[in-house]
Parts: C-alpha cells; structure tokens; sequence
C-alpha cells in the first residue's frame, strides 16, 4: 500500500472563479447549473462557460469480507440507472450516502447492518474517486470491512426508504470471476474487488495483529 507523495495539479480554488450558481431542480437530488471561468494552462483565463451538474451528494461503499471463511457479501437491489438494462437489478458492494453530521466511517457501519443485516469489525479505507466528475458532484469513499460472512442472509433494506435488497455470500474467486464476465458491473464493487485481489495477504496480516 504504498502512496506517492507528489502532486501533478497545480491549479487550485484561487485558478476558479463562479460567475454564477443557480438551482435548477431540487427533488431526491438536485441539478445545479454553474457559470465559472477558469485559468488556463498556457496563460490567462477562460471565456465563461456554463455546465449543468448533477448534486448527489458524497457517499460510502464498503466490501464486506470474511478473512475466516475467505467469503465476500454481495448484495442485489434494482437501480434507476439501470432500468432499461435487460435487468435493472445490480449486484453491488454495500453503500450509502453521507448525512451532515455523519462521517464515512459511521454511514459504513450503519449501511452493513441496513442493508445486509451484519456487523463491521475492522475497518480499512481503500481509496476515494469521483464516478463521474464531468457532471456529476458525488465523491466515493471506497472500504473494505472485516465481517462474519456466516450471518450473513436474507432480505434487507429500509421499507420507508423503498430498498429491497437481497444477500448473496460467495467465495472471493467467485468474485473476481464475476467482475470479469461483466456480471458484475457496479463501479465501486470493480474496484474494491481488484484491490483485496491485489492486497489479499497484506489486509489479512493486519486483521490478524
């Protein structure tokens, strides 16, 4: 897990300005329309540009991982994203989106249990991206948690949230394969599944400690 100090980006908040922010709807998300003007890299400034944004908000994801019986838990839920697919329903790691107040740490322990009735015992921080910054504002903060895939089971999910949400407990090589056969196809799931491929002994040597 080693991580490379130095930065390539030089540009900062002080190489932005926002002309404009305006709140173009305002529903489960929002869409916010900006007008800003940016410093260029050859010299200068840009021309002001206008750029609708979806808000989202930022969230966690988490992997639940059984070092004990080397299983992962993989949940099932219908997405919006997805509702013209041939199935709209995703196979996916845990997630949630971050209330004020809250940090990620606790929306990943909350989530585990909403979502797949199981508890959290250690808990690592993979890495942080933005699925889609083009357009979107969302940051995700992907984990990996230590659990007791034996308890793994059933149906979850908050009713008064509209989640119905299935439990499936697999071998970690079943996993990987399923990540490359494209079944599963869920952005954070790809990538917290190449990492515990890539870091396997080096985070169970840690839970060990």
């Amino acid at each position: 897990m080693q991580h490379s100090n130095k930065t390539l980006v030089d540009f900062t908040q002080q190489d932005l300005k926002i002309l404009t922010k305006k709140t173009l709807f305002n529903g489960f998300f929002k869409m916010i329309k900006y007008q800003f003007s940016h410093r260029l890299f050859d010299g200068g400034w840009s021309e002001p540009i206008e750029r609708e944004m979806f808000e989202r908000g930022h969230a966690v994801a988490v992997l639940p991982y059984d070092p004990v019986t080397d299983q992962v838990v993989i949940i099932e839920q219908i997405r919006v994203g997805a509702l013209e697919d041939d199935s709209p329903w995703q196979l996916e790691i845990v997630a949630g989106i971050i209330d004020p107040g809250e940090t990620a740490e606790d929306v990943a322990r909350r989530e585990m249990v909403e979502e797949a009735g199981i508890e959290i015992d250690q808990l690592e921080k993979i890495t942080s991206f933005y699925p889609s910054s083009g357009g979107c504002s969302e940051k995700l903060d992907v984990y990996i948690g230590e659990v007791d895939a034996t308890k793994a089971q059933g149906i979850h999910g908050l009713d008064y949230e509209g989640e119905d949400i299935r439990v499936h407990v697999m071998a970690r090589e079943e996993a990987y394969q399923r990540v490359r056969s494209g079944q599963l196809e869920n952005g954070a799931s790809i990538i917290a599944l190449q990492w515990l491929e890539l870091n396997l002994q080096e985070i169970t040597d840690k839970w060990r400690r």
